[in-house]
């Protein structure tokens, strides 16, 4: 007899925040047998136009989902070609992860993944369809009685609420008890899509799939820091562009979340010819984020309520692992709310769900940060085997239900 099958009783679940966390946490619930309702505050959720690492172990969780490969339209990320920003000088740098030889890392338009899960979380399948409820924004919550209040007056009664609501999160300010806002690193980043069209044939420019399937990347280190990062995506129809810099102007009131054209071409005037052609190519506005990452917190877990992805840690793009953690917690979710568990078990399973999953989300926290802003730890992880096998080699669902027999039993399946 399967999970969704099972006579016991499901758990009613509500998630908020309809993003990669939310969709990819309600497709796990539900395929665990479980009523999910996913609460999103705005009238339309839609990603980015940015691009996103499908790491290898963020791949183990999307089988576990259920994923259809095909649906990602993804580039094989086998290493970067590094550039020195001013010399144009380049060295390639292939992933060291043995297993990684096999099974690539991929390169992945984000509106590709969130079109996949939304239709893995909201379609046809194993399990009750998730309900997908727009234009709800959360209020208040209760994570004690497992209460949600939504700005139209409704009140949401759950056995579990997974508060998937981003790096602005108000459900962690119910759970903390105070505000936690995310703390500025001192970089920004802009980031853009390139039709590879406009890319195609221009002189010079061969430097961009020439060589190792991945990505390419030009810095410029001391002060001012300047990073391109840049890659494929969407089967190599998108150029995706990424470019960090020193910001000294994140607190001004002026700052706003997107930059001209002019803007980027000023910030990397010194950078090698071979590099120009590609920010001519940008359009005339690009987006411009500040990167931040959630501090460390005393908890994720209070009563009947959790945290999970940006909301629980989000982290800076350095290590590729945002989304992955995010999709990793999802999955460990999935396995510690089976069919049968009950209400009354809520509590213990979160507290397992933390013991599993804190430390390793506030290890990605803290690396992504220390390896943007320290210069002795800049382009480590590229260089460590050990901090792939820990990131990339790590089984997710495997490890938690390791984790769930040894705490819980096998009877508790």
């Amino acid at each position: 007899m399967s999970l969704a099958t099972s006579p016991h009783s499901p758990l009613n679940i509500s998630v908020v925040g309809a993003g990669i966390a939310g969709l990819a946490a309600a497709t796990a619930l539900r395929r665990s047998g479980h009523h999910v309702e996913i609460f999103e505050a705005v009238e339309r959720k839609t990603e980015i136009g940015a691009a996103f690492v499908a790491t290898l172990n963020t791949q183990v969780v999307l089988e576990y989902l259920g994923y259809s490969k095909e649906n990602l339209h993804s580039v094989n990320f086998d290493g970067t070609v590094a550039f020195d920003a001013l010399t144009g000088e380049g060295r390639t740098n292939p992933w060291l992860l043995p297993e990684l030889k096999n099974k690539p890392n991929l390169l992945v338009l984000r509106t590709d993944l969130h079109a996949e899960l939304e239709r893995l979380a909201l379609g046809p399948g194993e399990g009750p369809p998730a309900k997908l409820h727009l234009a709800s924004k959360v209020i208040d919550c209760s994570p004690e009685r497992g209460l949600l209040t939504l700005s139209d007056g409704r009140v949401i009664t759950s056995d579990l609420i997974l508060g998937a609501d981003g790096i602005s999160s108000f459900i962690r300010t119910t759970i903390v008890g105070h505000s936690v806002k995310g703390v500025k690193s001192g970089l920004s980043c802009y980031r853009a899509l390139i039709e590879m069209s406009k890319l195609e044939g221009v002189p010079g420019l061969e430097w961009i799939q020439e060589g190792i399937s991945g990505a390419r990347s030009a810095t410029k280190r001391g002060k001012p820091f300047r990073m391109l990062f840049m890659y494929p995506c969407r089967g190599r129809q998108f150029f995706n562009f990424g470019g960090i810099f020193e910001d000294p102007h994140q607190d001004d009131p002026e700052w706003k979340g997107e930059a001209t054209r002019d803007e980027v071409l000023e910030a990397y005037v010194d950078f090698h010819p071979k590099f120009q052609p590609v920010l001519a190519a940008l359009d005339d506005r690009v987006l411009r984020w500040q990167l931040r990452k959630v501090p460390t917190l005393p908890t994720w877990v209070r009563g009947h309520a959790t945290l999970l992805g940006d909301a629980a840690h989000g982290t800076l793009p350095t290590l590729a692992q945002g989304a992955a953690m995010a999709i990793e917690e999802a999955g460990a979710l999935g396995v510690l709310f089976p069919m049968g568990t009950t209400p009354a078990d809520v509590p213990a399973r979160l507290a397992a769900y933390q013991e599993l999953r804190k430390e390793r989300g506030e290890f990605v926290g803290r690396e992504s940060l220390e390896q943007a802003t320290l210069p002795a730890k800049f382009g480590e992880y590229p260089r460590s085997l050990k901090t792939q096998e820990y990131l990339l080699g790590y089984n997710t669902i495997k490890e938690t239900q390791s984790f769930f027999e040894k705490t819980f039993g096998s009877d508790a399946r």
